[in-house]
């Protein structure tokens, strides 16, 4: 072969000699670094780390944005509890519109009477509860008497003048305005939620299907599912607590009225509202009840309305509630308690009455993840749970 002869080609380098050869060493420490039980740990430490810092950020925005957050809420829960006259409306040919602003207005018509009687029972007996209320001071000296501490009138004199010097002062003013900023937003929130509460009765099915848009086969059913499973589970909690609820008061408010307790109606009222705040509503409305009862009426009295209480509730707890409320509330009390806390500290009772039937709802999702009756994979029961 000459000197300009053509060489024979080299061979082809392939990928494999072209990429630099990873020290096997290294790799396999590496690999073992993470796969060992300090690795798992450390992954899954990351994790939820992450997901903590994405459920923080969303919890800020929520409370920066209360006044849209609530209302919104609010409209979703009375929307899913009201959701079924709609449907039924509109299946015995009434027009969609015409059937979302009949059952609208018939809520608002509803929330409208029940504060026109609080505030007509409280202005046609607030008389006679302040003269109840004077006598109830004076049993009270008399009983402070008798204790084994001494406590004098002029003691009682002065707590007396503190609390009206408290209400002559700046702080109560300053009180009083914010009290008239409170007024502003919740009329405010209210006007929001009534629209918003208005589009989800009217549209509620086509807002879900556009959000669904970018899901497809299984992804598609498993949507479905959620929104199907979430707003029957928080129809179903304020249908029944509403119905355990009134039970609730109308029976409390029997045995008020019974006693001789000023303010029946108003009461009544409360014990329904505080029966939507489980394990404690029922609860902080006896106590209140019975130390209206105290002040207005007397100590055995007010014994007597924390019987017809305690009585009340246990029909409720042991009868009624199983019966109304079925298996829609499938959560544990320590479950509950959790919730309660975390909704008080966000948003106040607002969050208090929310918390429970939203932890129901992300329950009830879970349980149909992955089929009808089929849940996550996370919570399925793996193994026969005795104790």
């Amino acid at each position: 072969m000459g000197l300009f002869g053509r060489r024979a080609p080299a061979p082809a380098r392939t990928d494999a000699e072209e990429r630099p050869q990873a020290d096997p060493e290294n790799a396999h420490g590496a690999s073992r670094l993470w796969s060992d039980g300090f690795g798992r740990v450390g992954t899954r430490s990351l994790q939820i780390l992450a997901v903590i810092a994405i459920i923080a950020v969303f919890g800020y925005v929520g409370t920066r944005l209360t006044l849209v957050v609530i209302p919104v809420l609010i409209a979703l829960v009375l929307a899913a509890a009201i959701s079924p006259l709609v449907s039924f409306l509109r299946r015995h040919g009434w027009p969609s519109l015409l059937a979302t602003w009949t059952s609208l207005l018939a809520l608002i018509a509803l929330l409208s009477a029940i504060v026109w009687l609080v505030v007509r029972a409280v202005a046609d007996q607030w008389d006679e509860l302040g003269r109840q209320a004077l006598d109830g001071f004076d049993s009270l000296q008399t009983y402070v008497q008798d204790l084994p501490f001494d406590i004098t009138g002029d003691q009682l004199a002065t707590v007396r003048d503190s609390a009206v010097n408290l209400l002559q002062s700046d702080t109560f003013g300053s009180g009083a305005i914010a009290g008239v900023s409170q007024t502003a937003d919740f009329i405010a929130g209210f006007f929001i939620m009534t629209v918003v509460l208005f589009f989800f009765l009217k549209d509620g099915p086509a807002m879900w299907e556009f959000l669904l848009r970018p899901f497809e086969g299984h992804r598609y059913e498993r949507g479905q599912r959620v929104g199907a499973a979430t707003v029957s589970t928080l129809g179903g909690y304020v249908r029944g607590t509403a119905i355990v609820a009134l039970v609730d008061a109308v029976g409390i408010g029997i045995g008020l009225a019974i006693v001789g307790v000023p303010l029946v109606i108003p009461l009544s009222v409360l014990v329904f509202l505080l029966a939507f705040i489980p394990l404690v509503g029922a609860t902080l409305a006896g106590i209140i009840a019975a130390l209206v009862t105290l002040v207005a009426v007397g100590p055995v009295e007010a014994l007597i309305v924390v019987a017809i209480v305690v009585a009340v509730n246990q029909l409720e707890g042991d009868f009624l509630q199983p019966i109304v409320m079925g298996r829609t509330l499938r959560l544990h009390p320590l479950v509950i308690l959790f919730a309660l806390t975390a909704g008080t500290v966000l948003a106040g009772i607002t969050g208090a009455v929310l918390a429970v039937p939203v932890a129901a709802s992300i329950w009830r999702a879970i349980q149909v993840w992955d089929g009808p009756d089929l849940p996550a994979r996370f919570a399925r029961q793996k193994r026969e749970e005795t104790v």
